[in-house]
């Protein structure tokens, strides 16, 4: 059977089974490109896959990813008879280490947001004010880069101080609340920034058409080599974007420890928060920062300390 027929059929019957994920189709239909349009199953070899797998840089996480995308399309291929054994590769190198994120510190963001909204190249098709209220939203709200980007007017609720994820990763649609003071500095963006109905995108450029997601990239690429924020410790990635969300759970988590609550029982309720499907990717999120540690540490000495007691 053709290559990328069959893909599109895999594709069509996991969507049936309820799968909204769209990164494993977006793989496959990858595999099928450089496999080629006429290609055959049957006639696939070890060589394209690990061509595939290894991509133009060194083997990172990725390459256990895809190659987990496709065993399962094999297994399915071959239950169906198009193929009696997988060209799959048999030597699987170790995976790399879990990539650290960069947790920002709070005078970084506050320096960032400054540079934000004093930037002022020409040209741009993103204006300053509509930047530093995307880099607000993000650390604020630890929402995902295209949740956010996606964002209809409608889709915030300023009497309750909710917003709405509608179809995000996964498919899931949740409520996001949000604190006093992003209210206030959303509530003025839009108001410096009307548009023409609820329907139309909450994050507008200077064109009031929706930011892309690329665009945004680059500014933000740019905007850090601006404020200087840079990560010294050889990491192969400068901070990203997507760093403001581990940056807000941390933050939270550090602010709980702060606060004496009772973590563990949080856990659950900042994973339903960030959209997670299991508290084990939220847990993923928390790398410890020193002042995290040192709280984590100060809690275990008050309990460790309670505990003598008892003896």
């Amino acid at each position: 059977m053709n290559v990328q027929s069959l893909i599109e059929q895999y594709i069509s019957h996991r969507q049936s089974l309820g799968e909204q994920q769209k990164t494993n189709g977006r793989t496959l239909r990858a595999f099928g490109r450089l496999v080629g349009e006429e290609a055959m199953l049957a006639d696939v070899r070890l060589e394209q896959v690990s061509s595939f797998l290894a991509g133009t840089g060194p083997i990172t996480l990725t390459w256990h990813i895809k190659l987990g995308v496709l065993r399962v399309f094999y297994d399915y291929a071959i239950s169906r008879g198009h193929v009696t054994a997988a060209p799959l590769p048999v030597i699987i190198p170790k995976r790399p280490p879990a990539f650290v994120p960069y947790i920002y510190t709070r005078a970084e963001l506050r320096h960032l947001l400054r540079v934000a909204k004093s930037d002022r190249r020409r040209g741009m098709d993103i204006a300053p004010d509509t930047l530093h209220t995307m880099i607000l939203m993000l650390y604020g709200t630890g929402l995902r880069i295209q949740e956010l980007i996606d964002l209809n007017r409608a889709d915030v609720n300023f009497a309750d101080s909710i917003i709405k994820v509608q179809q995000g990763k996964f498919g899931k649609t949740r409520l996001v609340p949000f604190g006093p003071q992003l209210h206030g500095a959303l509530q003025g963006y839009v108001k410096r920034h009307p548009v023409s109905s609820p329907a139309s995108p909450l994050l507008v450029t200077r064109h009031v058409a929706r930011v892309k997601t690329p665009a945004f990239q680059y500014n933000y690429r740019f905007l850090c080599q601006q404020a200087g924020i840079r990560r010294t410790d050889g990491a192969r990635y400068q901070p990203r974007i997507h760093d403001l969300r581990h940056t807000f759970a941390v933050h939270r988590l550090t602010a709980w420890y702060q606060q004496g609550a009772d973590v563990q029982k949080l856990l659950p309720l900042l994973s339903v928060y960030l959209g997670h499907v299991n508290i084990q990717a939220t847990q993923r999120y928390l790398s410890m920062t020193p002042e995290l540690l040192a709280e984590a540490n100060h809690r275990f000495e008050q309990y460790a300390a309670t505990e003598a007691r008892h003896d």
